[in-house]
């Protein structure tokens, strides 16, 4: 059964990398998600900043096109950003109830 598995490590980084400790898939996912919530709200902040631009240069203009294009995309924004936080924490709930302590936070 050991042929199956290889360290992804040793594996992807050669032997003196900072991510030599990454020892499954699982906890590969977790680094990834653990930084999803961040990304996600970086991509929300520029949303929200680009989406008030257009609806206030859409108003300035009285083009009321730009400002519906603006007020989408800050909708469209919050909307995924509360979609990514209730996946969080349903899968934060999931992880508590089944007993897996450190899903979002894996030992590295």
């Amino acid at each position: 059964m050991n042929k199956l598995t290889f360290d992804i490590g040793q594996a992807f980084f050669g032997e003196d990398h900072f991510l030599r400790s990454l020892t499954g898939i699982g906890t590969l996912v977790g680094v990834f998600v653990s930084n999803a919530i961040v990304v996600a709200g970086i991509i929300l902040l520029f949303l929200l900043i680009f989406g008030g631009i257009g609806m206030m240069v859409g108003a300035g203009k009285n083009n009321p096109q730009k400002t519906a294009q603006g007020k989408q995309a800050v909708t469209a924004a919050v909307i995924g950003f509360i979609i990514i936080i209730t996946a969080y924490w349903i899968a934060w709930i999931v992880g508590k109830m089944m007993g897996i302590d450190n899903i979002f936070n894996p030992v590295v």
